[in-house]
Order: C-alpha cells, then structure tokens, then sequence
C-alpha cells in the first residue's frame, strides 16, 4: 500500500471512528460525514488521474455535487433541529416523537 493510499484509506476510518464513537452533536456527526466524502472524493480523483481514463473523469465531480446537496440538506436539518428542540445534542433528540 502505497503513502497515498495509507493517507486516504486512514483519512476514511478515523472519519467513520469519528462518526461511530463521538455522537454527542448533530454537526459533529454532519463533520465527519463531510470528512469521509471528501477522502472519496480525493481518493476517486487520483484513481482517475492512475487510470489516465477519460471515462472515469466526471466521476469525482458527480460525487462532489452529491457531498454538496448532502451537506446542504444536512445544515437544513440542524438548523431545523437546533430551533425546536434550542440545541444539536442528539441525546437530546427522540425518534418517536413528532
């Protein structure tokens, strides 16, 4: 495994342990969602860039546009979270309730 490689796939995993263990805030989570897209993102960018492949070229700019509307609808959502409930907690927030 090259560097490179090593960089992105750690980059990958410590944004997923991120994800998984330190639950406190809804834009802590929304942080860590955003670094995993982004080592995607710069991952299938090289990955194009090895293959020397014009077919595989819009590739990271689709799954750019995709990080994007993610990150839009979830900053939409903590917005609407942090005014009715007044915070981001998600201890704080019950599935079951409308």
């Amino acid at each position: 495994m090259t560097p490179v490689h090593f960089t992105f796939s750690a980059t990958f995993v410590l944004g997923l342990a991120g994800l998984a263990f330190h639950r406190t805030h809804l834009l802590s989570a929304l942080l860590c969602l955003e670094a995993m897209m982004l080592s995607l993102f710069i991952a299938l960018a090289i990955w194009a860039l090895q293959l020397d492949s014009t077919n595989f070229s819009a590739s990271p700019m689709l799954l750019l546009a995709f990080s994007a509307c993610e990150a839009g609808a979830g900053l939409a959502l903590l917005v609407a979270t942090a005014r009715t409930h007044g915070s981001d907690r998600l201890q704080s927030l019950n599935l079951l309730q409308c």
